[in-house]
């Protein structure tokens, strides 16, 4: 439900009370029970140092409906998940934390601050604008790939579908293709896969409906899918 970041956002506002900031720590992989123990642990590791002053089980006793106790420990009920949405903002806040998470798989520095625009895009609702911008690194990071690792197959497969393709040594020059078209030349020269490739153009079609004008309407957990998914087909990959 929360990664340890968004636990550690949260659990750090003033505003929260105690047995919330408790609850909190059962929201980091929420379907596993906790035992006390792993419950004060968690609150430590997030920066709830004041957790091992408190009673922990005889909070979590207070919180009729909210938590259950099993025999592995102490768990969130969904009624109590639904609590800790009204916290800390709805689901976008719980699907942001969620795009976060992964933003670690990305290696280049400057990539991971390019995504993590995308994703504030995404936390203000912004969602066009979370969409484009993260497809234009997408295809950034794509460009650049190709350019690095594999310009000689890229250029040669190019000149099959087109005789008229002079090969390409920038990321201008690769810019003169379409890009389902680059797509299309990047799986025929097996720089990626035909299930990424798919994936890929689901992507592009999505951010062509988001770039202009129209009467598309969009949701929090379709934005967060499509940058989710150029995360880690992309972004982490290359």
């Amino acid at each position: 439900m929360l990664s340890n970041d968004a636990v550690k956002q949260y659990i750090s506002d003033p505003e929260i009370n105690q047995k919330d900031k408790v609850m909190l720590c059962l929201a980091i992989d929420v379907s596993v029970p906790k035992p006390i123990k792993e419950i004060t642990q968690i609150g430590i590791q997030c920066g709830y140092t004041g957790i091992k002053k408190l009673n922990v089980s005889s909070i979590l006793s207070r919180q009729s409906g909210l938590v259950i106790r099993s025999p592995s420990g102490w768990e969130l009920t969904e009624k109590g998940k639904a609590h800790i949405k009204s916290i800390i903002g709805g689901p976008v806040a719980i699907l942001s934390s969620t795009l976060r998470s992964n933003l670690s798989g990305i290696s280049n520095s400057e990539t991971r601050v390019f995504v993590e625009e995308a994703v504030q895009c995404f936390e203000v609702h912004f969602y066009r604008a979370a969409v484009v911008l993260s497809w234009v690194g997408a295809i950034s990071v794509l460009y650049n790939h190709v350019l690095v690792n594999h310009k000689q197959a890229f250029n040669s497969f190019a000149a099959k579908k087109n005789p008229k393709w002079k090969p390409a040594n920038t990321s201008d020059d690769l810019t003169r293709m379409k890009e389902a078209d680059f797509l299309e030349v990047c799986e025929t020269a097996s720089i990626i896969g035909k299930s990424v490739k798919q994936e890929l153009q689901t992507a592009l079609t999505f951010r062509n409906g988001c770039g202009h004008p129209n009467s598309l309407k969009l949701g929090e957990h379709r934005v967060s899918a499509h940058i989710e998914s150029l995360i880690l087909n992309v972004y982490s990959q290359y």
